[in-house]
């Protein structure tokens, strides 16, 4: 029997005449109201493009999923009013809020621990406070600890850019066509909505979530250490990096830290010195901010494996490291143009003239000054640049060695998929080469600066890999 009360499903070939009647009652109401007519709405054609191919993006979502995607609706919404920076302000929203859900049904302390750090760290909590993370910390936060993959964050970092600046979220004339705005909901669809979550994933969940509600045997331990041995670099420094948090917060249990000090021995040989040195910079945070319970857990959880080397002589590498952070917080921004030159100033000035640089920063220094010297891919910050490049100047070999190598880093990487940042990113080159005494770097930059496609596919390139793998050695 035929239900009458369900709406009637519009066939492709209407299309152009409904969206065509469609916008003719709007412009004729804003006429009536002497409002602005023209200039307003994408053409009908281009809306077609989009409605040509919804169908079969939107059937690669989960029906459950389906009917909690208020903003996908609003998306098509917007499309079919012809206001495309609007659907794609609302495809973001969606994209955003999917996130949020993944996190939340995964691991939340997990997630605020390799999102964030520092003083915003502690005041994250629950789930209601992860409206407090910014898109730019989320994506990164949901990469690291599994739940997009890295060349979705990339995708997404691409859109995110193209939101802020060719949607409705600001002032803009940019012109967005339909085949463009059905591609980045069908990435949105892939890489977050619709992708499931990896084994390996799931594991590093169920770990987490065993060592908080059972007791580990040292056994069991070296069991799980099997595990370990199937995930990546990066998933080791994440997981480590969650036991630290799990072990330095005051309302951890008894239970709770003796299974991280019966598993931390089992992994910590395979945690890089970069992620080590970062235990050392947040023993020397606690320090300065005087919160004696993470200070001496924190110190605890070195002694475990007998890692207190790692925690840095001089804790004036607190200071560079806090004015790093407000750096690249502000540059990260919407506001950069006005916030950025007072941190770069800042940072000048706490490293000193000549810069003076701990060992344990002195990586995320470099990398630091070469995000912010490439720029966001919108603009040059102008009084800026100046310090940038007074201060990439003063490098000394060894860092000159990590700037050029950069481009093997993801924030620098997906940066550099922008034409301004990979013009910036060559002017950089020019500005350390004459500091650069190591044979093979020098031909490794002789590569970069012949290398015919986007410098976003360096890190891709087999001749590139191979000469950066040989490399490893002078980043240490």
């Amino acid at each position: 029997m035929e239900d009458h009360n369900k709406p009637e499903i519009i066939k492709t070939p209407s299309y152009d005449i409904q969206l065509r009647d469609f916008e003719g009652g709007l412009i004729n109401f804003l006429v009536q109201h002497n409002l602005p007519s023209e200039g307003i709405f994408v053409t009908v054609p281009e809306r077609i493009k989009v409605f040509s191919n919804l169908d079969s993006v939107i059937a690669q979502i989960d029906s459950k999923e389906k009917d909690s995607s208020l903003y996908l609706s609003k998306f098509i919404a917007g499309v079919a009013s012809g206001l495309f920076d609007a659907a794609l302000n609302y495809l973001w929203d969606e994209t955003i809020l999917q996130i949020r859900k993944r996190v939340v049904q995964y691991d939340l302390e997990y997630f605020y621990d390799n999102a964030v750090s520092g003083d915003k760290r502690k005041r994250l909590k629950d789930e209601s406070d992860l409206n407090k993370v910014d898109d730019y910390d989320l994506i990164k936060g949901a990469r690291e600890i599994g739940l997009i993959s890295e060349l979705g964050s990339k995708h997404l970092e691409y859109i995110n850019y193209m939101r802020n600046w060719a949607s409705a979220a600001h002032p803009n004339q940019n012109e967005i066509t339909g085949l463009q705005l059905v591609s980045w909901l069908e990435t949105c669809v892939k890489e977050v909505i619709s992708l499931p979550i990896s084994n390996l994933t799931i594991q590093i969940k169920q770990l987490l979530a065993g060592i908080k509600t059972t007791s580990i045997s040292s056994q069991e331990a070296q069991e799980i250490a099997v595990f370990f041995t199937n995930l990546t670099q990066e998933q080791v420094n994440n997981l480590v990096s969650g036991f630290f948090g799990i072990y330095t917060k005051p309302e951890t249990d008894s239970q709770t830290l003796q299974n991280i000090n019966r598993l931390l021995p089992e992994i910590w040989d395979r945690v890089d010195e970069d992620t080590r040195d970062t235990f050392g910079l947040k023993y020397g945070n606690f320090v300065a901010a005087n919160y004696q319970h993470e200070k001496k857990l924190s110190r605890e959880f070195l002694q475990i494996v007998n890692a207190e080397s790692y925690i840095p002589d001089d804790l004036r590498v607190v200071e560079i490291e806090a004015a790093i952070n407000n750096l690249l917080s502000a540059h990260r921004g919407l506001n950069n143009f006005y916030n950025e030159p007072s941190f770069a100033s800042q940072l000048q000035r706490i490293v000193g003239n000549p810069p003076k640089v701990p060992k344990q920063i002195s990586k995320k220094y470099v990398v630091a000054l070469v995000e912010t010297y490439i720029t966001n891919g919108n603009g040059v910050t102008r009084a800026a640049q100046p310090i940038y490049e007074d201060l990439l100047k003063k490098l000394d070999s060894h860092q000159a060695n990590v700037a050029i190598l950069s481009f093997t880093d993801p924030k620098i990487s997906d940066k550099l998929q922008f034409s301004l940042c990979q013009t910036k990113f060559k002017e950089l080159i020019q500005l350390v080469k004459p500091i650069v005494t190591s044979p093979p770097v020098k031909e490794l930059i002789e590569k970069v600066e012949k290398f015919p496609s986007r410098l976003d596919n360096l890190k891709n390139d087999k001749t590139i890999k191979t000469a950066v793998d040989s490399l490893r050695v002078l980043l240490k």
